[in-house]
């Protein structure tokens, strides 16, 4: 058999993945690169006494973090739209039944581009105590910039489609989720707690001298939700970030409404010095991929030309919370992807 794209990508990420976790960035490491007719796993991993001593497999499951925004709400919403219970382009106010709040002009649209001009620092402790529901604080604080007008990444967006997800379903986000990835067959995909065992990666140890957060939802706004939110809080494995990025690569052929959310969330709808984006994903390479990546050291690509993929997961946080060297292999497997 000739030698595919998968092969020759995988030959290049093997050592930068080997560096990655040589230079002590993360305890471990695995990509899964992925096209038609291949998939590739490149894993490393460390035992050594003083690191986290789960060895990286496309079985163990880590915190997705951000990643929570492309693999559960981002394909929720698409539904949503789809099934004509949610209009991308009406003020979110309306479905909650808060039409007079400040922030209760934004639009899915807007929340999904990073365009909302919600409050962008998220800090949730300040809310803990009795008060109104988090669905009208959020849209009772002033917008920082007027709607649709700036670009700044913003959680708080995303976690607004979550409980609006909600509203409009009648379930918990964790249920309606755990319904579409079993569909997909994602079976190990699901919001924590998860056991804290050598199936899933410890994710930081935020005080030393302590037990790692560890099968715990890490982003500490998520945590104050109950690990339950739209931006953060999901677990997953390499082996069914690589089925969903092939469902996604084929959704046309299993989900039309799904595949023209993913076609409109493709086109730019803003574009900066820090270059453009779609509805939830980033986009490169003349739009012809779609990205996104988590706080933990996770990533996904997809190349929607090429129908190729690359899966990054690792617990880059557990060194630091810099994350020394994973842009450098971000950089990477997004040149691998783009790769002819």
């Amino acid at each position: 058999m000739s030698e595919t794209w998968s092969d020759r990508a995988a030959h290049a990420i093997d050592p930068r993945v080997k560096e990655f976790v040589a230079a002590n960035a993360a305890p471990g490491a695995i990509v899964v690169l992925g096209d038609a007719e291949r998939t590739h796993t490149v894993a490393h991993g460390t035992v050594e006494p003083h690191r986290a001593a789960v060895l990286p497999t496309a079985a163990v499951r880590y915190d997705l973090a951000s990643l929570t925004k492309v693999v559960a709400t981002w394909p929720l919403v698409g539904k949503a739209v789809a099934a004509g219970q949610l209009d991308l382009d009406a003020p979110v106010g309306g479905y909650f039944d808060l039409p007079a709040l400040p922030g209760s002009v934004v639009t899915t649209r807007q929340i999904l581009s990073h365009t909302s001009g919600l409050q962008a620092s998220t800090r949730f402790d300040r809310y803990v105590g009795p008060g109104p529901d988090l669905v009208e604080r959020l849209l009772s604080e002033p917008l920082q910039t007027v709607a649709g007008t700036e670009h700044r990444y913003i959680n708080r967006g995303f976690i607004l489609l979550g409980l609006l997800l909600e509203r409009l379903s009648g379930q918990p986000l964790d249920v309606l989720a755990e319904q579409l990835w079993r569909q997909l067959g994602m079976d190990a995909t699901c919001y924590g707690p998860v056991p804290a065992d050598v199936t899933v990666a410890p994710t930081e140890i935020r005080l030393p001298g302590t037990r790692p957060a560890w099968g715990v939802v890490h982003d500490e706004n998520a945590a104050l939700m109950g690990g339950v939110a739209g931006h953060a809080g999901v677990f997953s494995t390499a082996h069914d970030l690589a089925r969903y990025s092939r469902c996604l690569l084929g959704v046309e052929q299993v989900d039309p409404g799904l595949a023209a959310f993913l076609g409109q969330s493709a086109r730019p709808h803003v574009t900066d010095a820090d270059g453009s984006r779609g509805l939830a994903w980033l986009l490169a390479a003349d739009n012809e991929v779609v990205y996104h990546h988590g706080f933990t050291g996770t990533s996904l690509f997809l190349s929607l030309a090429h129908r190729r993929f690359a899966v990054l997961l690792s617990n880059a946080v557990y060194s630091s919370r810099e994350r020394h060297g994973v842009a450098g292999l971000r950089a990477e497997l997004l040149r691998e992807v783009v790769s002819p």
